[in-house]
């Protein structure tokens, strides 16, 4: 099935579809759980299942591991404590896999992202602006709805030819929170096989590596800074710890992620307690 659909594409969407755009796209891709009228009723503050709130084992409840391509590695999730408290593991070793989390949310009206991660250390070559090196140690990932409609023609293809290949459907827009070996904090880096996934970098450098680091961003400013446009519903919550582009290898840890209606006081190089 793959080449037949990949042949009859024009080369260079071919060759970055191949490079990882299914993976990447597929990180926060939607089901038809998304559809269905009942699942629009949604109450305000939609939790997150917790990773504190599991025992330090296996893999979280409602987090679901996506393996992205049958020939690419996995990287290693599961609980484990950290001093009182149990968060998630991730482990890479030339490896490229997530977790997703399914929401409907308005984010109008939960705005508010708050979440804490740990490296072990940068991946030395990475650089999120070039596809050949583009790897971060930890990452969150969100996906929108929206109107597909608007969608550029190169898009359209690569969208509709990724659900053959990995039968999800996509979002209209994926903005990613990741942390960078030199881009600086605050700077958006696009994803180089399409506009419709953003990186924003949260944290950059190596000064906290080993240190628990919290944030709180309001994704809909954040959304708006990257896209020009206000946000329709946030479909899915994802992390993603990947070294298969650099064939690197990292540890990393990631501590309960939130949706909130309002900001607390942020902290920063923090335990995973939010």
């Amino acid at each position: 099935m793959k080449s037949v659909v990949t042949s009859s594409l024009p080369s260079s969407l071919r060759l970055a579809m191949l490079a990882g755009m299914v993976a990447i796209l597929a990180a926060c891709a939607n089901t038809q759980k998304v559809h269905d009228p009942v699942a629009k009723q949604v109450k305000l503050d939609q939790a997150l299942a917790l990773f504190s709130s599991n025992p330090a084992q296996g893999l979280p409840k409602e987090w679901e591991p996506l393996s992205f391509m049958r020939k690419k590695k996995a990287t290693e999730y599961g609980l484990v404590r950290d001093g009182d408290r149990t968060v998630l593991r991730a482990f890479a070793d030339k490896a490229s896999s997530g977790l997703r989390h399914e929401v409907n949310i308005d984010p109008v009206k939960q705005p508010w992202l708050s979440w804490s991660w740990k490296t072990s250390a940068l991946i030395k070559t990475a650089d999120n602006r070039f596809r050949d090196t583009e790897d971060s140690p930890v990452r969150i990932v969100l996906a929108f709805d929206g109107d597909k409609n608007k969608l550029s023609f190169m898009d359209t293809i690569l969208f509709d030819t990724a659900k053959l290949l990995s039968g999800h459907d996509f979002p209209y827009a994926t903005l990613m929170y990741i942390w960078e070996n030199k881009a600086p904090k605050e700077s958006v880096i696009a994803n180089t096989r399409t506009g419709r996934i953003q990186m924003l970098v949260a944290e950059s450098g190596a000064a906290n590596v080993g240190q628990w680091v919290s944030y709180q961003r309001n994704i809909v400013d954040d959304y708006v800074k990257v896209y020009g446009e206000q946000p329709g519903r946030l479909i899915g919550v994802g992390v993603l710890t990947d070294t298969d582009n650099t064939e690197g290898k990292v540890e990393a840890w990631y501590g309960d992620i939130r949706l909130l209606r309002q900001a607390t006081v942020a902290r920063q190089a923090a335990s995973p307690q939010q």
